[in-house]
């Protein structure tokens, strides 16, 4: 593994990807239109480290965020979740504070794929953001799409990830999958 790989990637147990694809955590509720400066200011785009990124993650919404975040905890949102600039930051700061999944009504595009590249489980589900509340404790099945809030009981459907997304998630991320793979080729390569 790299360096780049282990700052990416130093919570993949807490994000249950190892254990079942399950992610269980306390809800942080945010409104719709959260952008990429919100998640991470533009003033701290001159470091890649997770976990540096992570102690500013969501302070222009709450500066006190990353000090309440334990690993594994969930971000629940309004619609349009990390629109604005494409910057690779911005999930990874979520990630390296220790959020384990986001949940939101509707996520901007380029944030959802860059989530998926650096390994940040994200589902989409207007049911599931709206009536999650801050605090509640939440479970996500992340194969199944199946969100529970275990205070309330409730439980709702998003849309399952595809198979392919899910194997990303399991390696860690996009470049993780790659090596994984190109590894996979080669043995079959000297196998034959």
């Amino acid at each position: 593994m790299s360096d780049w790989d282990a700052q990416v990637r130093p919570d993949a147990e807490a994000l249950g990807t190892a254990a079942g694809g399950r992610v269980r955590g306390r809800a942080h509720k945010f409104g719709p239109d959260i952008d990429t400066d919100v998640i991470i200011p533009a003033y701290y785009l001159n470091t890649i480290d997770p976990v540096e990124l992570g102690k500013h993650c969501m302070e222009a919404a709450d500066p006190d965020f990353s000090k309440k975040v334990k690993p594994g905890d969930i971000i629940v949102a309004g619609k349009n979740f990390g629109s604005g600039s494409s910057r690779e930051h911005a999930p990874i700061a979520i990630k390296g504070c220790g959020i384990g999944a986001v949940v939101a009504e509707s996520f901007a595009r380029i944030f959802f794929r860059n989530a998926i590249n650096i390994g940040l489980p994200i589902l989409e589900s207007p049911e599931a953001a709206a009536a999650i509340q801050a605090g509640d404790e939440v479970e996500i099945d992340l194969e199944a799409g199946r969100i529970t809030d275990l205070t309330t009981g409730q439980t709702f459907q998003a849309t399952p990830l595809p198979p392919f997304m899910m194997e990303i998630f399991r390696a860690g991320g996009l470049v993780p999958y790659l090596r994984q793979k190109i590894e996979r080729q080669r043995a079959a390569a000297q196998g034959a």
